[in-house]
């Protein structure tokens, strides 16, 4: 069953301001363009400019609203003065992230300062700037705010060749839940999307190994890899009111992967 493709089968999202890192491709792309269908303006954050404003037109050739700001979130100062000078914000899909798939026992001190700075710090970095600018806004209380963390059902279980991944993976779903907690009485939502492995320009290169690609469709039992629109349509369902009682949680889009 594919998922909805029209605007009107959507949760609105009118009049709010969502800000998505990574968006230049994948499930960055995704996400933005499920929102501004959702009705929601959307900044779309990530390093390749050329990439940015190839999204940025097909959601303004679809009548939505976007603006493509070229920043590398390990920058902390940049993301945050991007963030700091937007004019209100109620959405984050904080997603910008990376993998360097490798043997436990051959991980560098480079490699994992590399994941460890873009996984968990910049994220952490990005989430605390988007929700200081949410809470400037005088009505935030009755408004609520949305802060969704795109992780990894490798943020739930182990997998080889990728514990450095998995630890920054699960280091962002706890982040998930404190955020959640502390948020709650100030009526910003904090949850995460855990998809499966979903076929981006990040999985691209692992994914054409017919052997590593059988190895991961006989672990989901559904048959198949995601696709970004998947993960997309999930996140507009979480930052959108129909999810209004949701927080704290896992929203793990894996095809039954960690069912089992």
């Amino acid at each position: 069953m594919n998922p909805p493709g029209d605007a009107a089968s959507l949760p609105r999202l009118d009049d709010r301001k969502a800000l998505v890192t990574g968006a230049g491709s994948g499930i960055g792309a995704a996400a933005a363009g499920a929102l501004a269908r959702a009705g929601a303006e959307v900044v779309l954050v990530g390093r390749t400019r050329a990439a940015l404003e190839k999204v940025a037109a097909e959601i303004r050739s679809s009548g939505g609203t976007a603006l493509p700001l070229v920043c590398d979130v390990t920058d902390a100062a940049a993301i945050r003065q991007i963030i700091v000078g937007l004019d209100s914000l109620d959405i984050l899909v904080n997603n910008a992230g990376g993998n360097i798939p490798e043997p436990f026992v051959d991980v560098s001190d480079t490699h994992l300062d590399n994941l460890l700075n873009l996984n968990v710090r910049a994220a952490f970095q990005v989430a605390q700037a988007a929700v200081r600018k949410m809470l400037e806004h005088k009505d935030r209380q009755v408004r609520g705010g949305a802060v969704i963390n795109i992780t990894s059902q490798m943020g739930h279980v182990g997998a080889p060749n990728r514990t450095v991944y998995c630890m920054t993976k699960h280091a962002l779903e706890g982040l998930t839940k404190a955020m959640a907690v502390e948020l709650a009485p100030r009526n910003i939502r904090v949850n995460s999307i855990a998809p499966t492995f979903v076929e981006t320009p990040l999985t691209k290169s692992f994914l054409t190994n017919d052997d590593f690609k059988e190895w991961v469709l006989q672990r989901i039992p559904l048959g198949r890899l995601g696709n970004p629109e998947d993960i997309g349509w999930a996140i507009a369902f979480l930052a959108s009111p129909a999810a209004s009682m949701i927080t704290g949680t896992s929203l793990v889009v894996d095809g039954g992967w960690t069912a089992q």
